[in-house]
């Protein structure tokens, strides 16, 4: 992907469409003016999730040129069209902020490259780049595996709307109420909750790690399934109350793997859950409906929160586990943290350290201590999660973390390329 902060590669020809190819643009343009995609493409990725598996996308964002062209969606879709015919699936996407997303299978990476680049010579020879796009790339296209990535595009169309239609959703919310709550339980027992249920990957750097991926954690996006259920109020204002849903919420996807981990086949997988849930009947019955083949490859990730709270039940949790050969993570610790807790006392085989970049401006000595405790812990395995920068991956590197995981890390993979081999050319630049 081309990285030249809005401005054309130098040494680069100016590249410009043939007459055919501007003739069929003009021509569309004054035939129709493009209707607007938003609502369609968010109701394919909500309706069929399940049947995306191995699509990609292609994000062209002409809302960045500096100078705007009328006809651009036209002439995007135009050059696009020469894909088309090679392709498995191939339907594109005007969106309202001047956009456009194509979905697309059965193609080869460096065709779809080869004809991104001429798109983006066509606009850059004319104009450049007003910043980063969504994705924090400066770059007029992205293409990325939409399993990967299906969270970010649909909270990229959504914000779109809700600023559009002057939707101010950032704006306080009162804590939703026991009545509502109850509303919310009942709706939750009829609603598919797949179209809501996402994976993201952790990345192995260690240098002697046999896989390039250690596991996919499987998560709800409660922020998504507020905005669908729950619009008017803030699920997360009142702890007991939120404690309440998660556990209610854990029960509803523990349903929905009960119906199949087709679509996880031949992948180790991390599941957010509570300890209660542990050992709830819920979770018996997923249990013996565990594919063979999954067994021993499920890791059940433990709030911080919850282990203090309830340590008795952890120590329960965890003898349960090894019994059925299940992994514990330990989710949401900071340096502190980790300095004062023994995880291998705690029998944790993975422990998850939220990013900060306060951890850049660590004082020296309480970071050699950090490192050290790191390095002393032979069992349990340490994770760097949130990692939105790879200056974050860097960091993970240097102090002997050997998993990551974040929006960095999608970005990275989307690519193609390896994780580890992005921090070792980051450390060399």
């Amino acid at each position: 992907m081309s990285r030249f902060g809005g401005k054309p590669p130098m040494g680069r020809d100016r590249v410009r469409l043939s007459t055919t190819e501007k003739q069929a643009a003009v021509a569309a343009s004054k035939d129709q003016k493009p209707e607007f995609d938003n609502d369609k493409l968010l109701n394919l990725l909500r309706s069929a999730k399940s049947e995306l598996q191995g699509m990609r996308l292609i994000h062209m964002h002409l809302s960045l040129l500096r100078d705007k062209d009328p006809s651009s969606q036209m002439i995007v879709r135009t050059i696009i069209q020469e894909l088309a015919s090679k392709a498995s699936y191939l339907q594109s996407f005007n969106i309202s902020n001047g956009d456009v997303i194509i979905l697309y299978k059965g193609l080869k990476l460096t065709g779809v490259t080869d004809v991104c680049q001429k798109v983006e010579q066509i606009f850059l020879a004319k104009t450049t780049l007003t910043g980063a796009n969504p994705y924090k790339e400066f770059s007029l296209y992205s293409i990325m595996e939409l399993a990967l990535n299906f969270i970010n595009v649909i909270r990229f169309i959504e914000e779109l709307q809700a600023n559009e239609t002057g939707d101010h959703s950032n704006e306080t919310k009162p804590p939703i109420t026991l009545e509502e709550m109850a509303k919310l339980e009942r709706s939750m027992q009829m609603f598919d909750l797949s179209p809501f249920l996402f994976n993201q990957a952790i990345a192995n750097i260690g240098r002697n790690a046999e896989e390039d991926m250690a596991y996919f954690e499987l998560y709800i996006s409660i922020k998504l399934l507020q905005e669908r259920l729950c619009p008017d109020y803030d699920i997360t204002a009142n702890k007991w109350l939120f404690n309440y849903f998660t556990a209610n919420l854990d029960q509803s996807v523990l349903r929905a793997l009960n119906h199949g981990l087709s679509f996880m086949r031949g992948r180790r997988i991390g599941i957010n859950i509570n300890l209660s849930t542990v050992i709830s009947t819920g979770f018996v019955k997923f249990d013996e409906r565990l594919p063979l083949d999954f067994r021993g490859q499920v890791v059940l990730e433990i709030s911080k929160g919850d282990l203090i709270e309830n340590l008795s039940l952890f120590n329960e949790v965890v003898e349960f586990a090894q019994d059925r050969r299940y992994q514990i993570a330990v989710d949401g610790l900071n340096p502190f943290w980790v300095t004062n807790f023994d995880l291998e006392y705690l029998n944790a085989d993975y422990a998850k350290i939220f990013w900060s970049n306060d951890m850049l401006e660590m004082d020296p000595t309480f970071e050699k201590y950090f490192m050290e405790r790191i390095q002393e812990q032979d069992r349990c395995k340490f994770i760097l999660a949130r990692c939105d920068s790879v200056s974050s991956l860097v960091y993970a590197h240097k102090v002997g973390i050997t998993m990551v995981q974040g929006r960095a890390v999608d970005n990275i993979l989307r690519k193609g390329v390896s994780v580890r081999e992005a921090i070792a050319h980051a450390k060399v630049a």
